[in-house]
């Protein structure tokens, strides 16, 4: 009887500093990625990169040091690895492990775990539901230069975006739902904060807020509520798409809003994000304007979560 082949699925994520003293290492990996960010000539990327983290690090720190230190999402992605593997042992035989683009582990440690055992492809799943070159495509890049080094065997079957996955979209369905009933019957409005971009991405096509809308769209249909895309976590002197999450707060407070449910739509983990910007920043700022803000709770292994994830990797099998 033939044994059959193993599957590796990588799940790729931006990473975190896992303690205060990687901050500064974490920011230097992510201001040197070219793709997304050009500083000056190409020989002088990662002198600029190392200028730029060293001055920002401090402030960056203290956001860590209020969620207890470091960022969870290289343990959360894990344990989201370890329930999608057992979630897809039904299937065959599976190994998933985790792929980072800008902290441990790295694409050369997951494609060497993935060559030294064997596995006959790589399924990339990338843990952005919303396709854009600053996430998708620089962990892509990264990962198929990698393989293409390291095991240039083995193919890598790509999941470019999942913006309107069933699964995904009943999991943050229900956690708005849930979140409502935090209100006692009062109504509120719902505000979807996605990560920020620079203008300029989008005006050559970027489709990363096309596919946001896409997930709102599906979102809609399931909770009959209409909602607000904002977007957070801008830094530097670029133009970013609009409008910022503190300006929807803002106007929304100053059309008399007094309930905001805040749905962190384009993170699938809590990490400073979701932890610090909106659980402390955001909620500061809304109550400092007359208005509560809650948000839902983040999607992390949740079972009907990884349960769509498993569909993603079994759908591009077919």
């Amino acid at each position: 009887m033939q044994q059959q082949e193993t599957t590796g699925v990588l799940l790729l994520n931006l990473g975190g500093p896992e303690s205060l003293d990687d901050v500064e290492p974490f920011l230097y990996n992510l201001f040197s990625d070219r793709q997304i960010i050009r500083l000056g000539p190409s020989f002088l990327q990662k002198p600029i990169a190392r200028i730029i983290a060293r001055r920002r690090a401090p402030k960056s720190r203290e956001s860590y040091r209020k969620i207890g230190g470091g960022s969870p999402i290289g343990r959360i992605t894990a344990d989201q690895a370890r329930a999608l593997e057992q979630k897809l042992s039904n299937e065959g035989p599976f190994m998933v492990r985790v792929c980072m683009r800008y902290w441990k582990p790295f694409a050369k440690q997951a494609v060497s775990d993935m060559r030294d055992a064997g596995v006959s492809r790589i399924i990339a799943l990338p843990l952005y539901p919303h396709y854009s070159i600053a996430t998708t495509g620089s962990s892509f890049s990264d990962l198929l230069l990698t393989a293409r080094t390291m095991a240039p065997e083995l193919p890598v079957l790509e999941i470019r975006s999942w913006p309107d996955e069933p699964g995904y979209i009943n999991c943050l369905a229900k956690r708005i739902q849930e979140g409502l009933t935090l209100f006692n019957g009062e109504g509120a409005e719902v505000v979807y904060s996605a990560h920020s971009l620079p203008k300029k991405f989008i005006d050559e096509g970027d489709p990363y807020v096309d596919e946001t809308m896409m997930t709102i769209q599906s979102l809609e249909k399931i909770t009959g509520q209409k909602g607000h895309l904002c977007f957070q976590s801008r830094s530097g002197p670029v133009e970013w798409v609009e409008p910022s999450t503190p300006d929807m707060l803002q106007k929304l407070a100053g059309k008399g809003c007094k309930n905001i449910l805040m749905v962190p739509i384009s993170f699938v983990s809590d990490h400073v994000e979701t932890l610090y910007e909106i659980d402390m920043l955001y909620r500061d700022m809304a109550r400092e304007l007359g208005v509560r803000l809650e948000s839902t709770r983040g999607l992390n292994d949740d079972p009907d979560f990884i349960e769509a994830l498993a569909n993603l990797v079994l759908a591009r099998l077919k």
